[in-house]
C-alpha cells in the first residue's frame, strides 16, 4: 500500500511539474484610498507574481495602510502593514479566480474602538472578476473578494460596502465583500 501511494504521489508531482514551468513574472501593484465622515484610509499593496503556466499566477504580497478613524468620539490612526501569499488563475484572458492570505498589523478594533484585541489580523479573500489587457505592458484585475475570516481588527472592514437592509431601512448586516483593482505590469519575460 505504501509503495502504491508513494508510486501515486511521485506520478502526481511530475505531472504538476510538467505543466507548472516558470514563464515570467509580473509585478502587481493595488492603490487604496477610502474616506467616510468617521474616517479614511491610504495605501496599497505590492504582488510579485510568478507565472508558472499561461493562466497561473503565485505569489507574496506586502501591505502597507494609514488609517485614522473618529468614532463615538474617540479618535485614534494607526499603520497597519503585513505580507501575505496569494494565487490567481485567468481563464481566457477575460475572468480570473482567486485565493489570497494576508496577516496584517491592525492593533485597532473596528467593531468596538475600546476593545483591546490582537494586534495581528489573518484574513482570507477568496473571489474573482475580469482580467483586462489594458496595454500590452499593463493588465487589470477588477473583482469583488469575500473576506472567508472576517476578525474583527481586519483592517478591511471600513471597505465592506454590501449591506442587509431590514424592513425599517436599518442596516442589520455588512458581509465582508471588497473590490480590488490590480494593475498587473509583466517584469521578466521567459
Amino acid at each position: 500500500m505504501k509503495s502504491i501511494l508513494l508510486t501515486l504521489s511521485l506520478f502526481c508531482t511530475t505531472l504538476l511539474q510538467a505543466q507548472l514551468n516558470y514563464q515570467g513574472a509580473e509585478l502587481g501593484i493595488e492603490p487604496y484610498i477610502g474616506f467616510s465622515n468617521l474616517g479614511g484610509s491610504v495605501g496599497g499593496e505590492l504582488k510579485y507574481a510568478a507565472r508558472l503556466s499561461e493562466q497561473l499566477l503565485v505569489g507574496p504580497s506586502f501591505r502597507l495602510q494609514r488609517n485614522w478613524s473618529n468614532n463615538l468620539g474617540v479618535q485614534s490612526n494607526m499603520t497597519t502593514w503585513g505580507g501575505g501569499i496569494f494565487a490567481h488563475y485567468r481563464y481566457q484572458d477575460l475572468v480570473f479566480g482567486g485565493i489570497e492570505f494576508q496577516y496584517l498589523k491592525s492593533p485597532f478594533s473596528f467593531v468596538n474602538p475600546l476593545e483591546t484585541v490582537k494586534p495581528w489580523s489573518p484574513n482570507l479573500m477568496v473571489g474573482g472578476g475580469f482580467y483586462l489587457k489594458l496595454t500590452e505592458r499593463v493588465r487589470l484585475n477588477a473583482a469583488l473578494f469575500y473576506d472567508v475570516i472576517n476578525a474583527n481588527n481586519s483592517p478591511f472592514r471600513s471597505s465592506y460596502t454590501f449591506k442587509i437592509k431590514n424592513e425599517f431601512g436599518q442596516v442589520v448586516r455588512i458581509l465582508p465583500i471588497i473590490y480590488r483593482l490590480t494593475f498587473f505590469i509583466p517584469i521578466d519575460q521567459n
